[in-house]
């Protein structure tokens, strides 16, 4: 039986024409759009799109940096190895999203593994051809400058939302922030991708995520498999209190 639109997993892209040209795809891009014409052509004589399948790895955790990745479309995840070789999710990159920039900008090796966990499109921007263009252009610097800072501040809301909500918590604002209607009191939609790299991206282990989704069953969490409803949205909003502040991708209303 065929999904019904509330149960079809929503993934963004940045443009569903394939046949644009490199560069209207980076002016689309949140990290070029503010930049001149001349500029964008400048990025887009290094730059390349490519189409990937679901499990090809884009780079390795350890290896030099060769290119900054721009998501137009999929899903991407971001491994971290430890030296005994166990591994775990460190986030999930969904478009209009790039990563590994720290890394290209320092030129020090990636510190993870990115790894495509459903079909994607991707930008490759040259790393050194990057390096060249920031020693002449401002407004480039100004760019990738205010871009690291957007990461930088993702990253302490991610250690506050840590140590001061429990995996519950997190969990119940997850769900939150993929109800598309900030009005709605019920709602219904299907994971994005499964519970294991769901678990890493809450940063918890697998059983202490199934925990949380049965603690969330007494206040209106239904999930069969990947599918979720959400019987009582105030109640979980009172629940896992949720903030502007602190989770910028939920739907606020008013």
């Amino acid at each position: 039986m065929p999904a019904s639109a509330a149960d079809v997993v929503r993934t963004p892209c940045i443009a569903a024409d394939a046949g644009l040209p490199v560069g209207d795809l980076l002016r689309l891009t949140p990290l070029f759009e503010s930049l001149d014409d001349p500029l964008i052509a400048a990025l887009a004589a290094i730059s390349q799109e490519t189409q990937l399948s679901a499990g090809e790895e884009l780079c390795r955790q350890g290896d030099p940096p060769a290119h900054l990745h721009v998501l137009l479309e999929g899903q991407v995840a971001l491994w971290g190895n430890a030296p005994d070789g166990s591994g775990a999710v460190v986030e999930v990159v969904r478009p209009p999203g790039y990563f590994v920039l720290a890394t290209v900008l320092t030129r020090l090796p990636y510190l993870m593994t990115a790894r495509t966990i459903s079909p994607a499109r991707v930008i490759l921007i040259d790393a050194a051809g990057l390096h060249e263009l920031l020693e002449r252009e401002v407004g480039l610097a100004n760019s990738l400058l205010h871009a690291e800072a957007v990461n930088f501040r993702s990253l302490v809301r991610q250690v506050q939302d840590l140590k001061l909500r429990t995996a519950a918590q997190r969990l119940g604002c997850y769900l939150l922030a993929l109800a598309e209607d900030p009005e709605a009191t019920t709602a219904r939609f299907r994971l994005p991708f499964d519970k294991r790299l769901l678990a890493a991206r809450l940063g918890c282990r697998q059983e202490n995520l199934s925990r949380a989704f049965a603690a969330l069953r007494n206040i209106g969490v239904e999930t069969h498999g990947s599918r979720v409803i959400l019987h009582d949205i105030p109640a979980l909003r009172a629940f896992a209190v949720p903030d502007e502040l602190t989770d910028p991708d939920l739907p606020f209303s008013g």
